[in-house]
């Protein structure tokens, strides 16, 4: 019979490392993306160095895209006619916003306070739905209570500041 019983421990065991070891990349993989999915943004906001910055003011909305004449900050900038911004709660037409405009076209994004936090808004998300994983399946409560208010954090945030 000591067999069997050690049998059922080796299994347990095994069982159980299975189970951390799944959830635990299910959740590196939600962090991952969530830090994908901010850091296409991200990065011309906050590595503005060598960057074109300057004013939008939104004169024309679409369904997924607002545009208007940019007005130059940064040295070395040049006016334009037109560049486009992407539309979302944060933009409004009539408005004026400081903008970063993206390396090879005529695209721009906020910069500013503004501008990193909602650029990081994926990242939040990203949080919220890993600290359930760590929570539930890791079996973590204290680390997935700080990564929930991480998650909230930057999303109040970036609420407020937009």
């Amino acid at each position: 019979m000591p067999s069997a019983v050690v049998s059922s421990q080796g299994a347990f065991t095994a069982l159980r490392f299975g189970r951390l070891a799944a959830m635990g990349t299910v959740a590196v993989l939600i962090l991952i993306a969530g830090v994908w999915a901010s850091w296409g943004s991200a990065q011309h906001v906050m590595l503005t160095k060598g960057r074109e910055s300057g004013t939008i003011e939104v004169t024309r909305c679409g369904a997924d895209s607002c545009s208007g004449p940019y007005t130059p900050i940064s040295a070395g900038s040049q006016p334009r006619k037109s560049v486009v911004i992407e539309k979302n709660v944060a933009v409004r037409k009539g408005q004026t916003y400081t903008v970063v405009i993206k390396p090879g076209g005529d695209s721009v994004v906020r910069s500013g306070p503004a501008g990193i936090l909602y650029s990081w808004v994926p990242l939040g998300g990203a949080l919220l739905l890993a600290s359930i994983v760590v929570a539930g399946g890791l079996r973590r409560t204290r680390m997935a209570w700080v990564m929930a208010g991480a998650g909230m954090a930057l999303l109040t945030a970036a609420f407020v500041v937009v």
